[in-house]
């Protein structure tokens, strides 16, 4: 997914000052034809590869925290010293001997990746969902050494995929499908990690400590992830069956099969996977007409000012909207709307939210409450029984309040500390919700998460596609929204995790 990029900078083969490295700041230049990045931190220089392997960003952008160098696009992090990944990281980036001498640093030749020894665990591990979180979970746990049997089930015919990917790139036309699935399938073979891609688990015995199968076998397993993800919602009007929804890459590939330059489509919901279903639609060269009972886009999640922005930006590249407008029936014609307006269309999407898929959850007796409740370490109300991604409610660091966040990089980062969990770890899941969304050239960035607000105060200018939003409940910043303020969000995301207030509030300063 990523290209390669343009050597800049010093050959740090040839060897740079010392006084060139400024403490925390990462250096970029290059050494044996590759970019790479040095890094000083408190006396200890540190050379990584430069390149993000989510996709591909450039990590001399990104920030020093702590003993990790993290992404300015997705917010990936990696360790200086070994190069492990924090989700969405992908992979270990490469790390490289560094030599010091006379007053100058200079790279050498490539590390071998560090060695990783056995990792005790359970008799077995068993994730039932093949997604984000899922994924996330069996790949660490083979990072981390474990050695025992693994099982994945999955519902949805394919490995897992970039789900983002599937309303954004893949559907706009501009991505070709080998970028979809995250891994190749030999990627689990290789990994002996047994993904079953239509099997389901129909029910979970906590007692016997067993899964049920669709094919009619049971399995024992010594640690379970609940992974199950969530499903669209369908509205209770006539014809309803008749209109797509956008979740898996079956669901992906009808809504290309049905799009073509001149067609006319009705979206329905202007939520986030409805606008970018728009954009990528509008892309595609189809009229779009967004229908939706809010008065602005998104002013729910991102308030009134950044809503009213997102309607223009989608009205400057020719999407209509029906705000206000409840649907009320859709036939072969179009969409008939609640004050008798009659849209044709050739193809409806409808984009209104999705419901967390609690069902085995609740067959198998755990604390359910809008979610799987689950601890500081995502441990659910059973033993040995944990849950990750949509269906998670877990406690968040910042409001004390139990949360349940349906965003990718959340699922992922859950997944990969579920696995440690397994593994014996008891560090609580600390990490601050970050979620982006991409309208045609314009990512908003969102760290944090409120519910609500108080009040939003807003830093630079919105409609030069330049600020952060902050949305402050009680005073205190509980979120802030960004537009092509990649360093500001990655930092402020920092704070967060430190529980530092003040640079919060010093970011959105200036």
């Amino acid at each position: 997914m990523s290209a390669p990029q343009e050597l800049k900078g010093p050959d740090l083969a040839a060897g740079v000052d010392v006084s060139r490295l400024k403490d925390g700041e990462p250096l970029l230049g290059h050494a044996a034809g590759e970019p790479i990045v040095l890094v000083q931190r408190e006396g200890e220089v540190c050379a990584v590869g430069a390149v993000c392997t989510h996709y591909g960003g450039p990590l001399a952008e990104g920030i020093v925290e702590g003993n990790t160098i993290r992404c300015p696009w997705h917010h990936a992090r990696f360790d200086l010293r070994t190069g492990a990944p924090a989700r969405p990281g992908r992979d270990p980036i490469p790390c490289y001997r560094v030599e010091r001498q006379d007053g100058r640093v200079r790279v050498r030749e490539r590390l071998a990746p560090p060695r990783v020894g056995r990792s005790a665990g359970p008799e077995s591990a068993i994730i039932v969902g093949a997604g984000a979180a899922g994924n996330a979970c069996a790949e660490e746990l083979r990072r981390q050494g474990y050695e025992g049997p693994i099982t994945m089930f999955g519902s949805e015919g394919t490995p897992p995929v970039d789900r983002p990917n599937l309303s954004k790139d893949y559907l706009a036309g501009s991505a070709p499908e080998d970028w979809i699935p995250l891994r190749g399938r030999e990627f689990y073979s290789e990994r002996r990690i047994d993904l079953l891609e239509q099997v389901e688990v129909t029910a979970v015995d906590v007692e016997r400590r067993e899964v049920r199968l669709s094919t009619g076998r049971s399995l024992r397993y010594g640690a379970l992830l609940l992974a199950t993800g969530a499903e669209p919602i369908r509205l209770a009007i006539a014809g309803a069956d008749g209109a797509l929804t956008l979740r898996t890459l079956a669901d992906s590939r009808a809504i290309v099969a049905r799009a073509a330059p001149g067609r006319r489509a009705v979206v329905i919901g202007a939520s986030f996977i409805g606008l970018e279903v728009a954009a990528s639609l509008r892309q595609r060269k189809m009229e779009v007409t967004v229908v939706a009972p809010e008065a602005r886009p998104l002013e729910r999640v991102l308030g009134p000012e950044l809503g009213d922005f997102v309607r223009a930006l989608h009205e400057e590249h020719g999407v209509k909207f029906q705000l206000g407008r409840k649907p009320v029936r859709i036939d072969a014609q179009g969409v008939a709307l609640d004050d008798g307006t009659a849209l044709p269309a050739d193809l409806v999407v409808m984009g209104v939210g999705v419901r967390p898929r609690l069902q085995l959850a609740e067959q198998a007796g755990l604390r359910v409450d809008r979610g799987v409740l689950v601890d500081s370490t995502l441990r659910t109300s059973a033993e040995d029984v944990w849950a990750a991604g949509d269906i998670a409610r877990f406690p968040d660091q910042r409001s004390g309040r139990p949360i349940r966040v349906e965003h990718w990089v959340v699922a992922e980062r859950q997944g990969q500390h579920a696995a440690r969990a397994m593994l014996g770890a008891r560090e609580p899941y600390r990490a601050v919700p970050f979620f982006w969304s991409q309208h045609y050239d314009v990512p908003i960035n969102y760290v944090g998460h409120t519910e609500g607000w108080d009040s939003i105060e807003i830093a630079g200018d919105v409609a030069a596609r330049n600020c952060l939003v902050a949305y402050r409940q009680s005073g205190r910043v509980q979120a802030v929204a960004s537009i092509y303020r990649d360093r500001e969000s990655l930092l402020i995301e920092a704070a967060m995790e430190r529980g530092d207030d003040a640079a919060v509030e010093a970011q959105l300063r200036g």
